[in-house]
């Protein structure tokens, strides 16, 4: 008896930039996973990128985190999608998979802050703010307008190391950052992000969110799986190959599911 083979759709993929970044940070990982055949959807939030709005009008980071919420409100109710949060891209990707559970297939977090419920005490604080150079990201955020120089060199190469033409790159798109006192005033409710498959990549080289303290996060809050890089903070332009490999590994699961 002849027996039919089942194509599987790939998985959605739903990519959210980090602190003064943009969907364009996610250049490198959207073409190689686009390579691989999923479907890749980058989003600027509020004021990042190429949203215009004026970063000093900001004053939530449900404000901030809005782009991401209403793409997640009109997805169609029966797709699903994978949310990968970067640095603090992952209090976006949490506060989704309390609103959104149902339509999530997993949370993956990529050097990112993993906090069930944000942050909700000093000691949250300690496990998910990007303490090492928290000081110099200070310099990231608004100025006088959406059209403001970013940083200097030196603070950008902080936070964003990698090849040189990487930095040229970081140097032209990043545009100064939210006020802080919103990133940090995230606060999430209830259990239902418990729902939501997560993974969680840590990078082994990172000065900016260190092993410590992304150590600190797992154990607070368990992921399903825990995957590693030896990269710098930002795996994206450093790593992109191993990173993208770690994505679709991630992904397998839920193909022909």
């Amino acid at each position: 008896m002849k027996t039919e083979t089942v194509t599987c759709p790939k998985p959605h993929f739903v990519l959210v930039h980090g602190y003064g970044g943009g969907a364009w940070a996610w250049y490198k990982i959207r073409a190689l996973l686009e390579t691989y055949g999923y479907k890749v959807t980058c989003l600027d939030l509020k004021s990042a990128g190429l949203d215009r709005s004026n970063a000093c009008e900001i004053r939530t980071f449900d404000e901030y985190n809005k782009p991401l919420i209403n793409f997640m409100a009109n997805l169609a109710h029966h797709e699903k999608v994978i949310l990968v949060g970067h640095s603090a891209g992952g209090l976006s990707v949490t506060d989704a998979s309390h609103k959104f559970g149902k339509k999530i297939w997993a949370a993956v977090y990529v050097a990112a802050t993993m906090l069930k419920h944000g942050f909700m005490t000093e000691q949250d604080k300690k496990d998910g703010a990007p303490g090492g150079v928290l000081s110099s990201l200070v310099n990231y955020t608004c100025v006088s307008g959406p059209d403001q120089p970013s940083t200097t060199s030196k603070d950008r190469n902080v936070a964003y190391k990698g090849p040189q033409e990487e930095e040229v790159l970081g140097s032209i798109l990043h545009r100064p950052g939210v006020s802080l006192k919103a990133i940090m005033h995230a606060k999430f409710e209830g259990n239902g992000a418990d729902d939501v498959r997560r993974v969680y990549i840590r990078t082994m080289n990172d000065h900016v969110l260190i092993p410590e303290q992304q150590t600190a996060m797992i154990k607070k809050w368990p992921p399903s799986e825990t995957y590693f890089v030896e990269s710098d903070h930002n795996p994206l332009s450093s790593d992109p190959f191993v990173l993208a490999g770690l994505l679709a590994k991630a992904a397998g699961f839920i193909e022909c599911n």
